[in-house]
């Protein structure tokens, strides 16, 4: 089914809205993918905050046209599943987690911040831990000197309080 003019500016509109806050789109290619497995993706995506649409090529084209994905174009050929996210990692996750387990879907393509990335650089993406985690990782970095020397004094008042007795 063919969509009109209106309907087509206003998929570019939808979809050049969410590219305008990106930081990453990841596009895969699904042929042969059931459709309840595409299902399966929609709610892992969905429940990452990632959009996740199939488009037309020419409409994710001219969506880009203009941003720091622009570079994307010549890539979107064939049937393509567009992951777009505000998170650094989250599209990559999504795509290159379900492609794990599905062999049908093949990432094709991606870009990070205006940087092209290819199949590989894009399952790199995806192994970086995710803000929140490596959040914590720093916090737990940044505790470590300070508890350490809480300890340190814990001890050393415990060793004079023995020492009086």
């Amino acid at each position: 089914m063919s969509l009109n003019l209106n309907d087509k500016k206003a998929v570019v509109a939808e979809v050049s809205a969410k590219v305008a806050t990106a930081q990453t789109i990841v596009v895969a290619e699904y042929r042969g993918i059931q459709v309840g497995s595409l299902t399966q993706l929609r709610a892992q995506a969905r429940a990452q905050g990632v959009y996740l649409r199939v488009l037309k090529n020419t409409l994710a084209r001219r969506a880009v046209e203009g941003t720091q994905f622009a570079d994307l174009a010549p890539q979107l050929t064939g049937p393509l599943i567009y992951s777009i996210s505000e998170d650094a990692v989250a599209a990559a996750k999504v795509v290159s987690d379900f492609a794990k387990t599905n062999d049908k879907l093949v990432v094709k393509a991606g870009n990070y911040a205006g940087k092209q990335l290819d199949k590989a650089a894009v399952s790199a993406l995806a192994n970086i831990p995710s803000r929140e985690v490596l959040l914590a990782q720093v916090l737990g970095m940044m505790q470590a000197p300070v508890s350490g020397f809480a300890r340190a004094l814990a001890a050393l008042a415990a060793k004079k309080e023995a020492e009086a007795a």
